[in-house]
């Protein structure tokens, strides 16, 4: 997997010299920037530094009981740090349309509402600083949208609905893309990424951009998840000692607590579904391409994808839908042409299950028994809503082109991450990674308090992509993964779907090792760029865990089909209850 770290979350609402007007943009600049996105587990330490990090664990942190619903075993009683009732406490997108359209609330309403749960929650106690940038346009863009709706109607699902996208997706506006490391403080790109562009043309309000593991944790191979050097450390909502995973730990947060309706995330490797299992959301890593990457930090084009993240798996249809698209600065999207869709809801069936073959990944179980006790419950609840389950099927194991993948991800780093930086424009800080190297060096004590950049030196070491490594890696892994791997397990067990654990429960955040990634399924449809699904699974000691659905590359249909049904019939998600700690 691929996260990072940092101290303070910056709040920015004034004038910013990189934006010419005032008036909100309800219409995308036409014009674009190309890149991707990703996240690995990391560790350094520098003693005076970690003891100045523990005091800021402390800081805003009020005691409180996890959320135990579903637990085995229930938590030891601890002090309550819950901020208390929210108007719009896990609502919908749904719920919040038809908020606006009775009239009861409009866009700016519910947009000021989020920012001052934001200002209480992230800012303050419990303080879980998932949101690294609020959007000084935010609320007259949903005043605007208001405007819009009563003249002539609203423009979809997402009109003046808030969504929180991550620190790595381009926007021209007031708001920087940093993918979360000082290097790129201040940094406004020429163009708005292609899916920040899809969610203004749908009519969403950009309420602002969350915190990450810095550079999509492709930084360090000892980093800890959901810390950045601009942005700070993330904490799980469930239990504030607990990590958020990453990297786009920020999304996971504040959807799980509420900040927002709906987020955006990206994956390169478990970036978007390790954070969703361990939030208690639902993540979507869509089939790579379906997506377009173009204005996106990037770590490799061969594996980076954005997706949704949200509380059910209807809103994360919706904003499925509302990001998809060809784009022609994305050569990857032209192959979704006529595989994609604008509206994933009409494949949301409650009977979805009934009559599906459904495939066991075994070699993905055994490191957890609480896990497998979750697992093996939610395979009865199929069998119960008449999936056919083949149990086990013989899915390679991705330890087999780990090392291939690493390689693959080297290459495709120094390259990809060379080409946005030197398309920001000459008004970018930096414009190579050995810029950005030589930044963290310069600013050791800030950037690298807790791990190095072991990775960016290895990267920077590596050639073009025409090396016959690189190209020998690439090959072992899309043969792996795809024809030897997820290709050749549906077709010969003839199914609609692979289920496997996504991860364990959340460890123990810990900047003196980093982290303790205990097991996961995300790497084989991340190496072969297929789409994979997180849904809640249920609970233990208070902490969520969710199963995985995955498949061939274009099923997101079926895999929102079977997703929906599961939830439906489970309904295993539960708000946080920002206990400070989980007793084991």
């Amino acid at each position: 997997m691929y996260e990072a770290n940092g101290l303070e979350t910056l709040f920015f609402s004034g004038y910013d010299p990189h934006f010419e007007g005032d008036e909100p943009r309800l219409s995308p600049v036409p014009e674009r920037v190309k890149s991707r996105r990703h996240v690995f587990p990391t560790k350094r330490v520098v003693h005076n530094e970690l003891m100045n990090r523990r005091r800021f664990l402390q800081i805003g942190v009020l005691s409180g009981a996890a959320a135990a619903a579903g637990c085995s075993t229930a938590p030891s009683a601890v002090e309550n740090s819950n901020p208390g009732p929210f108007d719009l406490d896990e609502k919908t997108i749904g719920d919040l349309q038809e908020m606006m359209k009775s009239g009861r609330l409009s866009a700016r309403s519910i947009a000021e509402k989020y920012l001052a749960r934001i200002e209480t929650i992230d800012r303050q106690g419990p303080r879980l600083n998932s949101v690294i940038e609020i959007n000084p346009e935010a609320l007259s863009i949903a005043a605007a949208l208001d405007d819009q709706r009563k003249a002539g109607g609203a423009r979809g699902p997402l009109h003046g609905i808030p969504v929180l996208i991550k620190d790595n997706i381009d926007t021209a506006d007031r708001m920087s893309t940093t993918a979360g490391s000082l290097a790129l403080q201040g940094s406004i790109p020429q163009r708005d990424a292609f899916v920040a562009q899809k969610l203004r043309e749908a009519g969403a309000v950009i309420l602002g951009k969350t915190n990450l593991s810095e550079w999509a944790n492709f930084r360090s191979t000892h980093s800890t998840s959901g810390w950045s050097g601009r942005g700070g450390l993330v904490r799980n909502p469930y239990a504030l000692n607990r990590n958020p995973c990453g990297s786009s730990s920020g999304s996971g947060v504040a959807v799980a607590a509420n900040l927002s309706a709906v987020a955006i995330g990206t994956e390169t490797d478990g970036s978007i579904v390790c954070p969703a299992t361990a939030n208690g959301i639902v993540g979507i890593k869509p089939t790579v391409g379906l997506v377009s990457r173009s204005g996106i930090v990037p770590i490799a084009h061969s594996q980076d994808t954005a997706g949704p993240m949200a509380r059910t798996v209807t809103d994360a249809a919706i904003l499925l839908g509302a990001i998809t698209g060809i784009d022609p600065i994305d050569p990857a999207t032209r192959e979704s042409e006529g595989k994609s869709f604008t509206d994933y809801t009409g494949f949301l069936d409650a009977n979805g299950l009934s009559g599906a073959r459904i495939g066991v990944a075994r070699k993905f179980f055994g490191f957890s028994d609480e896990v497998d006790r979750l697992m093996a419950a939610a395979i009865e609840e199929m069998k119960r809503a008449g999936a056919v389950i083949i149990d086990p099927v013989n899915l390679a194991e991705s330890k087999e082109y780990e090392d291939s993948e690493l390689e693959v991800l080297l290459y495709e780093f120094k390259d990809n991450l060379n080409k946005y930086l030197s398309e920001l424009g000459p008004k970018a800080p930096f414009h190579s990674l050995k810029e950005i190297i030589d930044f963290n060096e310069k600013n050791h004590e800030r950037e690298m308090p807790y791990f190095g950049q072991e990775l960016f030196l290895k990267a920077e070491a590596k050639g073009p992509l025409t090396t016959a490594d690189y190209l020998k890696a690439l090959e072992k892994d899309r043969r792996l993964s795809r024809r030897e791997g997820i290709d050749a397990v549906i077709e010969k067990d003839h199914l609609d779907a692979i289920i496997a654990p996504t991860a364990g429960p959340a460890w123990t955040t810990d900047l003196l090792n980093g982290d303790h990634f205990t097991g996961g399924s995300s790497t084989p449809p991340a190496v072969a760029g297929y789409p994979h699904i997180t849904v809640p699974a249920g609970f233990t000691r208070g902490l969520p865990v969710g199963i995985s659905f995955f498949g061939t590359a274009y099923t997101e249909p079926v895999l929102i089909r079977l997703a929906y049904a599961f939830e439906q019939k489970t309904k295993h998600r539960r708000a946080p209850g920002f206990s400070r700690e989980v007793d084991i």
